[in-house]
């Protein structure tokens, strides 16, 4: 595995598409615009409801919350348990029994790790919604956060994610602005182009649209091992709503612009950096798919909006058919229901039993605390456990230090609890779940590492914009 930066536009691509010498028709051209459009107005296009910006799928999902009421508690419920139970029936039928190539296997035939994972989900759940067993188990601040705000919140965001995405993926868009922004992004952050669409999606949308729009990037050939990763923990930033809730949590929200201004700048830098250190410059060149990789070509001399046209409309020209679509998304869908929710119940909770009920966060962060002073920050001692129980949920850090008078630690913590970006609770999970090689131990060191590089610039901020 390399250990170099991979900032070079010399490296060996593997293109399907080639510009042709003849303009596209304008059947062509609508096949391109008229699909990506919907994609551009589901995850792009930012929308005001009740005086509220949002974007398409997330009022959707809102809506369908809403609709649907307190019988989500049992839409949760009968997927934790479809998941639990499929499960251990798979496990006694054995593999024998199970096509490896069908639905059932896919969904229900997973490592020991994860078999855990679903049963712990589902007790865990199960207790909550009957307030059964020891109280710090379904306590508001622990089971009832990871159920009814993140798993309320995972089931209808990933349904209309799921049925959504095509038309932001399969049909040019991603070609079109990947071409266009290829020559910046490769030399900001050693990625393709394409990959500005999942940073935006993330910005307008959620992380885990960002993650989820990643992963389907690099399985259908587009990014090698090495940019999904990189994608995956650098850009995969949370909605611009999202922020401005964390913004108000911690008393922000009339200096908002200053402060998401602290994120950006924190972000671009980080983003910049990490690609071009370990662990995620060791990570192999290799597409998932060896025989069918979809590598986007070097920037040439000549029009890149011609390009991308010609790129866009080619992709389009070979989007399979609705109904082909329909199928998989509602496998990627499934999939995602049976292994992220109880997993996110499991870690999730565990999470807030060890921030809420231990003194495990001020043991661990007890280091922290003397480089906090050294950098005057008032109240280092409570700061400290904040900084690192952003690994657990991202809303942590800000629930810690709300009631901080020093406005500028509330500043710190809250900017740093955005761009450390790697929290278990919710896209943790779903990173290791997924087919990229991230694995906890990287989540973990690059958690660190961003925490570390971001930690100097926005105290350096802070103390510019608050004294």
């Amino acid at each position: 595995m390399s250990q170099v930066p991979h900032d070079i536009d010399s490296d060996t691509h593997i293109e399907t598409d080639d510009v042709t010498d003849s303009p596209p028709g304008g059947r062509a051209i609508l096949a391109f615009a008229l699909p990506s459009l919907l994609g551009i107005l589901a995850f792009l296009t930012p929308i005001q409801v009740d005086g509220n910006w949002t974007i398409m799928m997330g009022w959707l999902s809102t809506a369908a919350t809403a609709f649907v009421g307190d019988a989500m508690t049992w839409v949760v419920f009968g997927l934790l348990w479809t998941s639990t139970l499929g499960t251990l029936i798979v496990m006694v039928m054995g593999p024998e029994r199970v096509p490896a190539d069908s639905m059932i296997s896919r969904l229900f035939q997973v490592a020991p790790v994860w078999v855990a994972l679903r049963i712990i989900g589902t007790v865990m759940g199960t207790m909550t919604i009957f307030q059964i067993g020891p109280e710090l188990f379904w306590h508001a601040d622990t089971g009832g956060t990871v159920l009814r705000v993140l798993a309320f919140a995972i089931v209808p965001l990933f349904l209309f994610a799921g049925l959504l995405m095509p038309f932001l993926t399969d049909y040019g868009l991603m070609e079109f602005v990947g071409t266009m922004v290829k020559r910046v992004f490769r030399k900001m952050f050693t990625l393709p182009g394409r990959s500005a669409i999942d940073a935006l999606a993330s910005w307008l949308s959620s992380a885990p649209v960002g993650v989820l729009i990643t992963i389907q990037q690099y399985v259908s050939g587009h990014y090698l091992a090495r940019e999904a990763a990189v994608i995956a923990t650098n850009f995969s930033v949370v909605s611009v709503p999202f922020a401005l809730i964390v913004a108000n949590t911690v008393g922000l929200g009339h200096m908002f612009l200053s402060y998401y201004s602290a994120v950006v700048v924190t972000g671009v830098i980080t983003a910049m950096i990490m690609p071009r250190i370990w662990p995620l410059s060791g990570f192999p060149d290799t597409p998932y798919d060896q025989m069918h990789p979809l590598r986007e070509k070097p920037a040439g001399d000549g029009s890149l909006f011609r390009e991308a046209i010609d790129l866009a409309t080619q992709r389009a020209a070979k989007a399979p058919p609705l109904k082909q679509q329909f199928h998989t998304s509602i496998g990627h869908i499934l999939d995602i229901w049976f292994g992220l929710v109880p997993a996110v119940i499991a870690v999730g909770g565990g999470g807030l039993i060890l921030a809420n009920y231990t003194p495990v966060l001020q043991w661990l962060s007890w280091p922290l605390v003397p480089l906090l002073e050294l950098a005057a920050l008032p109240d280092a001692a409570i700061a400290a456990p904040a900084l690192i129980a952003g690994f657990l949920d991202m809303f942590l850090p800000a629930l810690m230090v709300a009631n901080i008078d020093a406005e500028i630690t509330r500043f710190v913590i809250g900017v740093i609890s955005l761009t450390q970006l790697i929290y278990m609770s919710e896209v943790g999970i779903l990173m290791i779940k997924c087919e990229i090689p991230l694995r906890f131990h990287h989540l973990l060191v690059i958690f660190v590492l961003r925490t570390l590089i971001g930690l100097p610039i926005v105290l350096a901020y802070a103390h510019w914009v608050v004294y």
